[in-house]
This record gives C-alpha cells, structure tokens and sequence, in this order.
C-alpha cells in the first residue's frame, strides 16, 4: 500500500489556498499578541489581578491561586504533653513534626515536587482561620491522642513514639519568616524566626472529645491497651 502511495501522482498545493492559510495563521497571531499585551503588563505589575478576562472575547486570561507570595506566613503548631494536668507549669510540651510544613525552626525547608502533602497544604489553609472552621483538626487531634498508626504515617515525627500517647494536645498558632542570611539567627543554623501569637485549640484530652465526636457522628478513636505500651 505505501509503494502504491508513493508511485501515484500527488496534486500539487493551490498556492491561494497556502497565501490564504498563512494569512490566517499571521493575523491570528498578530490578534493574541496584541490582546495579551495588558496580560503580560498585569503579570508584571506587584498588584497582580487572578483569574480575569481582559477583553470581551475572553481569548486571554490570567489564572491562578496567588498574585504574590508574602514573606511571612502563619502555622498551627500541634502539641502533646504526658503530664496528667495540662495547665501545670512544669507540663513540657513536644511538637508534632509535620512532612514539610515549617514546624522546627533549624530544619531545611522541604522540596516537594513531584509530591503533594496534602495534610501540610490544608495545615497551612487552617492557620489562616479558626479551627471551629476546620474541624478536622479535632478529628486529627484525637487520632493523635489514640495513637492511630494510620494518622501517625502522615507525620515526620511523633515525638511520644516508643511511649505512652500524650495525656494532652494543644495547637498553638506561630508567625514563621525566613532567617536572614549571615544574620543572627541564621548563624544558629535556624531557616525559620517564628514568634508565638497565641493559642489556636486549648488542651483536650479524648475523654474531652467524646461529645464533640458524637454530636458529628465520628467514631471516637480507641486509645491501645496499656499491656502494648512499653
């Protein structure tokens, strides 16, 4: 069949319709061009416009989630002590390391690409509200109390692992900036400079949050037999 393609006689192009197809291709050209000329101005303006259709035929656009990028940004850091009473001053209090959300002030900012941390993205969308608008964040702060493996996976670092669970967990909301280079805390080895704004959730316990966890109909997380722990 190829051989039989290739021994035929091909008609030769119409030179108007080429004269005709590259004028097209040029004037089209020409028109986004021209059209995207105050999209390229808003791209690199420092008040940058998302999502918005500049002309009536909505051929460009600009997309996206943030015009800009602050240099500050805020954290919910979640906390657990073993100590029976939570408000006893001498309570000490251990983080919850997270994958790659800003947590330890000397540890490297993470790489993510091609991954996605899922918990550390709605971790970083929470901080910006309360947690009575994010109440997954109790549900997660019970499974921690229970010691579920499977919410632990999600975590860097369980800092009661090899131990009872904590008695208590609290979030505490924190304001992370970068360290500046060759400045003081940089030389520290810190990356971040946080500074504490306030508490987020007061310290609950799972005897706490049984009646939060039936009123949403969530099954109360079961803390291990005393006999597994070490």
């Amino acid at each position: 069949m190829q051989r039989e393609d290739a021994q035929r006689v091909q008609p030769k192009p119409r030179y108007l319709g080429c004269v005709v197809r590259q004028v097209a291709n040029i004037s089209l050209g020409i028109l986004v061009a021209w059209l995207s000329v105050p999209v390229v101005i808003n791209l690199l303006s420092s008040k940058q416009v998302m999502n918005t259709s500049f002309n009536p035929l909505r051929i460009v656009n600009t997309y996206g989630a943030f015009g800009s990028i602050t240099k500050e940004r805020t954290e919910v850091i979640l906390q657990g002590t073993a100590n029976p009473n939570a408000s006893a001053p001498d309570a000490v209090w251990e983080d919850y390391e997270f994958k790659c959300k800003p947590g330890d002030p000397w540890r490297r900012p993470c790489l993510i690409s091609p991954y996605h941390y899922r918990l550390d993205w709605l971790m970083w969308f929470a901080a910006f509200q309360t947690y009575e608008q994010n109440e997954w964040i109790i549900h997660l702060t019970g499974k921690l109390l229970a010691d579920d493996a499977e919410a632990l996976s999600l975590l860097a670092l369980n800092p009661f692992e090899g131990r009872a669970p904590p008695r208590w967990i609290r979030g505490e909301h924190y304001r992370y900036k970068f360290s500046l280079p060759g400045g003081q805390h940089a030389a520290q080895g810190k990356w971040w400079i946080r500074k504490r704004i306030g508490p987020y959730f007061p310290p609950l316990g799972l005897e706490d949050l049984k009646e939060y966890f039936k009123t949403r109909e969530w099954p109360l997380p079961e803390p291990p037999s005393r006999h597994t722990l070490k």
